[in-house]
C-alpha cells in the first residue's frame, strides 16, 4: 500500500507524508513560484535605512526616469544567468532577497552547463522598450522583452524608491 507524498519547499529534508487538509496551516506555501503580493508600503523599508541618507520629495522622485535602469538591469541579469557577468556587479541595484534568488539561479545554471558540457558565451540579445506601470508612489513595475536569436524572454522587475535611489525588490526572468 502506497501513501501520498508531497515535497515541502521550505525544508530540504525530502519527502514527507501528506497531512489531512484540516491539519495543514492555512499560511503554508507549497510552491516556490507562488509568492504573496508585494505591498506598496515602502515606509517600512525606508525605516531600515540610515537616517543620514537624504530623502527626496515626490516631485524629484517622479522626474527620475527608471527606463535606463530597467534596460541596463535586464541586460545584466540575462548576462549573469548566461555566466558572462559577475553577480556582484548588480548588488547596489537589488535588495538582499533578489540577490539571494539570483545566486540560486546562477548556481543552477552553472551546474547545468557543467553537466551538459556547455560553454559560457556572451548572449546576442536585443532589449526592448520597458512597459512601465506605477501602482503607487515610489514603486515602479515593468516588463522588458529580451529577444535572442533562438528565443524571446520577458523580464519582470519591481523597483522601489529607497532613499532617493531605485532598487529592484523583485526580478523574474520568464
Amino acid at each position: 500500500m502506497s501513501t501520498a507524498v508531497e515535497h515541502d519547499v521550505r525544508h530540504r529534508s525530502g519527502p514527507r507524508p501528506v497531512a489531512a487538509p484540516s491539519e495543514q496551516a492555512p499560511t503554508q506555501r507549497r510552491w516556490r513560484h507562488v509568492a504573496p503580493p508585494l505591498s506598496c508600503d515602502t515606509d517600512a523599508l525606508r525605516g531600515s535605512l540610515p537616517a543620514s541618507l537624504p530623502a527626496q520629495t515626490s516631485l524629484e522622485r517622479a522626474s527620475a526616469d527608471p527606463a535606463p535602469l530597467l534596460i541596463n538591469l535586464t541586460r545584466c541579469v540575462v548576462e549573469i544567468l548566461a555566466g558572462v557577468r559577475s553577480l556582484e556587479q548588480v548588488t547596489r541595484w537589488v535588495t538582499d532577497d533578489v540577490y539571494s534568488n539570483l545566486i540560486r539561479r546562477v548556481t543552477i545554471a552553472s551546474r547545468s552547463r557543467a553537466i551538459t558540457g556547455g560553454q559560457v558565451r556572451r548572449p546576442r540579445l536585443t532589449v526592448g522598450t520597458p512597459i512601465v506601470t506605477r501602482p503607487c508612489e515610489g514603486v515602479v513595475e515593468a516588463v522588458v522583452m529580451v529577444h535572442q536569436p533562438t528565443r524571446s524572454r520577458a523580464v519582470a522587475i519591481r523597483l522601489e524608491d529607497l532613499a532617493g535611489r531605485w532598487r529592484a525588490s523583485a526580478i523574474t526572468v520568464l
